[in-house]
């Protein structure tokens, strides 16, 4: 095999190729790339047997052919490299070998008879903006659950209907539940699939680059596909069943504040820097007229703030976790929140206030004993 190839557009496909690299593995061939030639561009594949991604770079070949070559190697090597053509040849004992402009460079590689094959993509099922499916995640995926023993909640509900997209995370603790109405060309039937974290996160990743694209959407028995021009991501999906979401959500709020979101976060970092350090907790008190924050430590001190509400409400008291309630400050872009509350042992929820038209965001947290 022997091709060049411009050095910059080989750096972008390599870089999206290292979230799915497999780091520590006990497969070798999967800390590395599959190279091959075809035509007038190369492809290049990785794969941790979960995930898998697939991509183009335009080039001159000389020579068809085929291996692989180690990802975090390559990568850190061709990033050190001027901007311009690379020439690559692999010879038959799997040795490639690198020329740019004065540098020389070989490193070992390994056949590619051993490197996984990835399952081919079925037909499209949806055409699926891509800045849409990106923003549902950056709104749910903090959500997911970290506990590997709870593997249905360690991804997000992803479902396609007729009204367009939901997409629905929880630990147990929270819930996040995004819906989006937009056109989805192609749909149907209504789909629906557990969509892994780390899959969520190399979406976001291809987003980054021109989120003005269309994903085409498809998946079969085991996994789910996501392509967008010449690039294709591919990940199993998780099994099991994912916790009736429709029971969590509350059904009936009788008191609501209106926050000014910068405010809002600001005043409980402040507060939770005096947190308990393991359970995070922190007080909302809800009285007429304002709405005090505050928490106090054995050790480290105590804080308070104080911030002015449209409020006669009963007074209520409500314990939660700081990190989740900054969780989804950090999410939402509107400059304002809604908090919902009804007492001290039900669950409250927060909302964007003056959400676009066609989305619904909701975000439910338990709250804490104190």
């Amino acid at each position: 095999m022997e091709f060049s190839v411009s050095k910059s557009d080989l750096v972008r496909e390599l870089g999206l190729t290292q979230g799915v690299v497999e780091r520590k593995t006990t497969i070798p061939i999967l800390s590395n790339i599959l190279v091959e030639t075809d035509h007038d561009q190369v492809w290049i594949t990785a794969t941790d047997l979960e995930l898998g991604i697939r991509c183009a770079c335009p080039a001159r070949v000389k020579k068809e052919g085929a291996g692989t070559i180690p990802a975090r190697k390559l990568l850190d090597y061709v990033r050190l490299l001027p901007d311009a053509d690379v020439q690559v040849k692999l010879a038959e004992n799997q040795w490639a070998s690198f020329i740019c402009g004065r540098s020389r460079t070989r490193i070992a590689g390994m056949s590619r008879e051993s490197f996984p094959e990835l399952p081919a993509m079925p037909e499209v099922l949806a055409e699926i903006p891509l800045s849409v499916l990106s923003q549902m995640i950056a709104s749910t995926i903090f959500a997911i659950s970290a506990e590997e023993s709870r593997f249905t909640l360690n991804g997000a509900l992803l479902l396609l209907k007729d009204t367009g997209l939901v997409m629905v995370s929880t630990d147990g603790h929270r819930l996040a539940l995004i819906e989006k109405h937009v056109a989805l060309p192609g749909l149907t039937a209504v789909f629906r699939a557990l969509l892994p974290r780390k899959a969520m996160s190399e979406i976001q990743k291809l987003a980054s680059d021109d989120p003005g694209k269309k994903i085409e959407f498809s998946g079969n028995d085991n996994h789910l596909f996501f392509k967008i021009d010449k690039r294709l991501l591919l990940s199993r999906k998780l099994t099991g069943n994912f916790p009736d979401y429709e029971r969590v959500l509350p059904k009936e709020h009788p008191h609501t504040l209106v926050l000014q979101r910068e405010e809002f976060k600001s005043a409980i970092e402040r507060v939770a820097q005096f947190a308990d350090e393991r359970s995070k907790a922190i007080r909302m008190k809800m009285l007429k007229g304002e709405l005090k924050i505050y928490s106090s430590g054995s050790e480290t001190g105590e804080s308070e703030e104080t911030l002015p509400v449209e409020y006669s409400g009963p007074e209520v008291e409500i314990g939660f976790n700081a990190l989740y309630l900054l969780d989804f400050l950090r999410s939402v872009d509107q400059a304002e929140v809604e908090l919902h509350f009804k007492d001290a042992n039900s669950a409250g929820e927060m909302r964007p206030h003056g959400a676009p038209a066609g989305t619904i965001y909701r975000y439910v947290v338990m709250p804490m004993r104190i």
